[in-house]
């Protein structure tokens, strides 16, 4: 027998809070994200150039290449032998607005729980047993909570070894939702 997301709103809800707890206690107790940010030494000089420079919320490359055919061009191929090379993203000026960011990442868990779920219901029917349902879940959720992830250490120079806690994470994460699904999973 099928089973629908209806029947699953209960896994749903409970994974996607359990993992936003979980994530909460990964940043505010465990912190081993604290190590993905690096200090830069003159920071206070960087930070007035990038003010002098007027820069509006977004995100900024340097050197700047609108086109990668610009890449031929021996004036930007020394700006990047010169370097710095770099990504930049600009927030606006202020304190964070936690309750807006953690509003948003409990809304991306439970859309997550959400696709998870759909994808669990194509794979799985009404009575499946505790590991069927632990396994299928499980690989679900890493995909949908960090094998997105590693493009950011491929492609925008995010350190491998932020990735790494980022996969981790969302192993962790996967697990929770997986025990969740698998607790709630609907009986014949």
């Amino acid at each position: 027998m099928s089973v629908s997301l209806m029947q699953l709103w209960l896994p749903i809800l409970l994974g996607g809070v359990f993992c936003w707890v979980v994530s909460a206690i990964f940043h505010m107790v465990v912190k081993h994200h604290n190590a993905d940010y690096k200090l830069i030494s003159n920071e206070n000089q960087v930070s007035d150039a990038i003010r002098a420079g007027s820069l509006k919320p977004g995100l900024y490359s340097m050197p700047h290449c609108k086109d990668m055919k610009d890449m031929n061009d021996a004036v930007m191929q020394n700006k990047f032998a010169q370097g710095p090379v770099a990504m930049l993203a600009v927030f606006e000026n202020g304190m964070p607005p936690m309750g807006k960011l953690l509003g948003q990442q409990l809304l991306y868990f439970l859309i997550g729980c959400l696709l998870i779920a759909y994808a669990s219901t194509l794979a799985l029917t009404a009575g499946a047993d505790f590991m069927s349902v632990f396994r299928v879940v499980m690989v679900s959720g890493f995909l949908a909570f960090g094998w997105g992830l590693i493009p950011f250490s491929i492609w925008y120079g995010h350190p491998w070894s932020n990735c790494i806690r980022y996969l981790i994470d969302a192993l962790i994460y996967a697990a929770v939702v997986a025990a969740t699904f698998a607790w709630l999973w609907p009986s014949i």
